[in-house]
């Protein structure tokens, strides 16, 4: 896999627009994904709706390495994301048969008729089944279709996690004393002298011990000690202190 990985997370639900339900899945997706190495480059919330659907994971598709959704594939009339998906590659929904004796084998009699609604599946999708779950892991070419539920989609996402993992990020935390006005310049200089590098600053306007949190990270550890260094020395003695993470490449 590229060490450069991209993702994009689709987030599906009337329910999650509306203040029904909370988000759960983004703050998951953003460790998970930052741990594996994928930079995860856009979060969209969007309807039931299976032209937003169509536009939203034909744009992302085409955009990132990998898409995930989540929401809308269960058995109800507004579970329509498989029917999106269908529409953002312009291909038809068909009846898979190997989803169908899976979900006949494990559905009681009286709510069969419902379920096989769900086996329903834009033409070409695969299914991906580890051991660790009963239901498959349904994927349209670069699309990760889980369900809406937070437990069960991180239990999906889970079992296939390492399929996606990369070369690992490296990152350098330092916390200052002094506020961003006064450290700017300095920020400035490092960011021009290491353009592979990102550096961030966040600042703290409560009773913290510091008054700006600045983030130093690239996916070379070397190359982020280096920049980390240049700034704790133009910094000087208003760094209380540093936490590093460099992890090796997975």
């Amino acid at each position: 896999m590229s060490v450069s990985a991209t993702a994009g997370l689709i987030v599906i639900g009337n329910e999650v627009l509306s203040g029904k339900v909370v988000d759960e899945h983004t703050p998951f997706f953003v460790r998970e994904l930052r741990d594996l190495g994928v930079e995860l480059k856009k979060v969209s919330i969007i309807p039931d709706e299976v032209e937003t659907i169509g536009r939203e994971v034909a744009a992302f598709s085409a955009a990132f390495d990998f898409v995930f959704t989540t929401g809308g594939v269960g058995p109800t009339h507004d579970d329509v994301t498989m029917e999106g998906v269908a529409r953002a590659f312009g291909v038809p929904v068909e009846r898979n048969r190997d989803l169908e004796r899976i979900l006949v084998a494990h559905s009681p009699g009286e709510t069969i008729k419902a379920q096989l609604r769900m086996a329903d599946l834009p033409e070409g999708a695969v299914l991906l089944q580890p051991e660790s779950i009963i239901f498959p892991i349904i994927v349209a070419r670069n699309v990760y279709i889980l369900p809406g539920v937070p437990s069960t989609a991180r239990r999906k996402f889970l079992a296939i996690r390492e399929r996606f993992r990369g070369q690992a990020f490296s990152l350098t935390v330092l916390y200052v004393s002094k506020g961003e006005s006064a450290i700017a310049e300095r920020l400035s200089k490092v960011a021009r002298e290491f353009p592979e590098v990102a550096i961030g600053s966040y600042p703290r306007y409560d009773d913290a011990d510091h008054k700006v949190k600045v983030t130093v990270e690239s996916r070379s550890a070397d190359r982020t000690r280096a920049a980390a260094n240049a700034l704790k020395s133009l910094l000087g003695d208003s760094v209380i202190r540093t936490e590093g993470l460099h992890p090796s490449a997975g």
